[in-house]
Parts: C-alpha cells; structure tokens; sequence
C-alpha cells in the first residue's frame, strides 16, 4: 500500500517553506514516527516524520525546493499488515535502538528525532552526550557541539552541516572561505529589519534604572519563590513583563499597530520576548501577559527558550505580540537602539546592570544601573506619550511596591 506524505498545513501568515534536510533516501526503511525530514518557514522549523512502517519510496521534493501547505512531497510503500516473525522483530529492534518503542527514549533519556538520526550515522552511544533540551533532553544541536568538539576519527561527516555549508574556496595565498547559503529565518529577520528602517519612523529615547530594589526582592526571596512553584526561578524579566505590562495599559498608544492607514489599539497585551537560537534571534509571545504573576511569566520563558534551544518552537509560539521586550544586556551591551517590530509600533531594549557612582540625596552611591531603551514609530506615538511611558517602567521597576499597588 502506497502512502503519500504530504508538507503540513502552514497558517495564513506563512505562505511558503523550503525543503531543508531530507534524512532518508529513497529505498531505505522508516519506521513509524521517525523523522523523514526538516522544512524550513520563515519563522520555523517543522520536522515531518513518517506515518507507518514501511520504504521510502519516492521523494518528489528534494533539499531546496520550496513548498506550499499540505503539497505532496514524498511517497512510502507501507508494510502495515504484513506479518513479521517475532524473533526477526526482536532481532531488528535490538540492532536498531531507534526502532525501539517510539524511538524517543534510551537508556532513561530522551532523544530528539533528528538528535537520534545523527547520533546512528556516527555510531554515537547515548551516555557520551549530555543533553541540554528540557529534562536532559537530547537535541540535535548537542550531537553537533559533541562532533564539533570531539569528533568520531571514522564517523561521517553529520548530515545536517553536510547540508548547511558549500565547499571551502582556498586563494593560492593559501586563504579560505565558505560559502553558506542564508537561511530563510535570517533572510526573514533582514527583510523585516530593513522595512522596519525604511518605512518607519524611528525614534529612540533612553533612560536608566536602579536595579538595587529589583535585585533585594530576588535575594531575600528566590528560594522560597522557586520552592513555592516548583522550580522556578524569579529572575529580571518577569518585573520587565509586569511593568511593561502595566505601562501599557496607561498608554495605549505605545500598545497599537499600523494596519494601512489605520491606528489598530488592542485590549490585550501581548508581549513578545527576544530569545537566542541556534538559527538566530526568535521572539515567543506571552499571551494575555496582563491576566499572568511573576511564576507563570518565569515559566513560559523558560519553557520558550527551551523550545528554542531543541528548535521546537510553534508558529504560533512567534505569531502576533502587541509589543517587544529585547534583553541585550544578557550578552553584555550597555546601550542600544533596538529596531521595530512591525506592525507593533513600540520595543524596549533592556542591558546589562553596571555599578556605577550615582549622586543620591546629595551623597555619591555605588549603584546597579541599567540603560533602558525605547525605540517608537514616531507617526503614531509622540515623543512626549514615549517618555512618559519609559518613566513609568522605571518608576514600576525602582519601586516594586507600584505594581502591586497599581499606581
């Protein structure tokens, strides 16, 4: 019985996807669940896997080839309903571990699909990898990091960078360079920044916070927080979140996009969270971040920036957000001008927390300072309307009690 394996149903807002990286070739059997291929959108990646047992029979699109939602991509000759003798079944899955159950657990750990693809093409046994994905997770930038650090003298190069990266040029100087073809979420993330440049009007204003306020809570706090909800820890971002959050309420305006020639205000505040990938900079969204306490924002981050590590994060994970909070300071900026987010008119950059001598009731005090950013599509929100709001955030952040309080 023949089985059509069909691209997955892509959402309005992603019209298209490219076929990256095929991890069978035709001929070669698949078991159920296992992973036959990445497709690459704009925002994602979305790995395919196969429906039953069977051979790989045709592939109708190869690496490169763009897709639309549900177009037929490749074909599987199934062998659901033949009768196999159970000592051969027993003999196949003990010299395949990745036909054992479903493939996602060995030895007690878990495995991605495409972590597992890799780690049988170079022979690579399960306890020589630690995993950085959720609970140990295995993922398939860890099998890369292993090969890149420690790699197999006889093992085959991985498949994915064999994909990745065009052969090395050398100048009879002796000087080399590769060619590596730009990826369609980057080449996404440089066609929206450079709209963002050229038909917006931006504006950035500054300002800095004392950090001190934020930074007593954490410490007096932390372990009974984490303790109090189950392993999560209170960090910066989640009073960021609640301020930004509150600001926005008094400022709808900061809370609006363009559609057209149209000013749209949401109800609702949805804020997006930049968060670092192996493909490059993502931004979840944080759903009704309003109606959320400082425990379950800490906890979607994390949950979002696990998803990104493994490359297992949703469209609609990255759909939609009212407005942007981007942490540069995690990689050590002290100040930047952030770029919009269209159609969101406003984002705020956060940095790194530096001691600095401040005059303080006419005394001069080693404080925590960070420089807030906020960058404004100036033909929606005044210069004044944009102020106001960055004072708000730092009024919020320097006097927690504000937010309880809602003043």
């Amino acid at each position: 019985m023949t089985i059509e394996i069909n691209a997955p149903t892509l959402p309005e807002s992603v019209p298209d996807g490219t076929i990256a990286t095929w991890y069978k070739d035709v001929g070669d059997t698949v078991a159920r669940d296992e992973l036959l291929v990445d497709i690459e959108t704009d925002k994602v990646v979305i790995e395919v896997v196969s429906p039953a047992d069977g051979i790989l029979q045709e592939i109708l699109k190869p690496s490169g080839e763009t897709i639309v939602s549900n177009e037929l991509i490749a074909s599987i000759s199934s062998t659901q309903g033949v009768a196999q003798d159970s000592s051969t079944a027993a003999t196949v899955a003990a010299a395949d571990p990745a036909r054992n159950g479903d493939g996602a657990v060995e030895a007690g750990v878990m495995i991605s699909p495409a972590a597992r693809k890799l780690m049988a093409e170079n022979q690579l046994a399960t306890a020589t990898i630690s995993g950085s994905g959720k609970d140990g997770r295995i993922t398939k930038e860890d099998v890369l990091n292993y090969l890149a650090t420690d790699p197999q003298p006889d093992a085959p190069a991985p498949v994915a960078a064999a994909t990745q990266l065009m052969p090395a040029l050398s100048s009879p100087e002796g000087r080399r360079e590769e060619r590596v073809p730009m990826s369609r979420l980057r080449a996404r993330v440089a066609a929206r920044l450079l709209q963002a440049s050229q038909t917006t009007a931006t504006l950035t204003t500054f300002n800095e916070v004392n950090m001190l306020p934020i930074m007593d809570i954490r410490a007096r706090y932390k372990e009974e927080f984490e303790h109090t909800h189950d392993g999560v820890r209170l960090g910066f971002m989640s009073f960021f979140v609640r301020s930004c959050t509150e600001a926005l309420k008094r400022f709808p305006g900061v809370n609006a996009s363009l559609d057209g020639h149209d000013i749209v205000y949401h109800g609702y505040q949805d804020i997006g969270v930049a968060v670092s990938s192996p493909r490059g900079l993502v931004v979840p969204v944080l759903r009704n971040a309003d109606n959320m306490g400082l425990a379950k924002i800490e906890k979607e981050i994390r949950e979002f920036g696990d998803k990104a590590k493994e490359g297992k994060l949703a469209i609609e994970d990255l759909a939609g957000g009212t407005f942007t909070i981007s942490n540069g300071g995690v990689f050590g900026s002290l100040l930047s001008t952030p770029i919009l987010n269209p159609p969101q008119t406003a984002i705020l950059g956060m940095h790194k927390i530096q001691d600095r001598p401040m005059a303080v009731a006419g005394e001069v005090k080693i404080l925590p300072m960070m420089y807030l950013a906020l960058s404004y599509d100036h033909r929606i929100i005044d210069g004044k309307e944009a102020v106001q709001f960055l004072v708000t955030i730092k009024e919020l952040l320097e006097d927690p009690t504000r937010l309880l309080l809602e003043i």
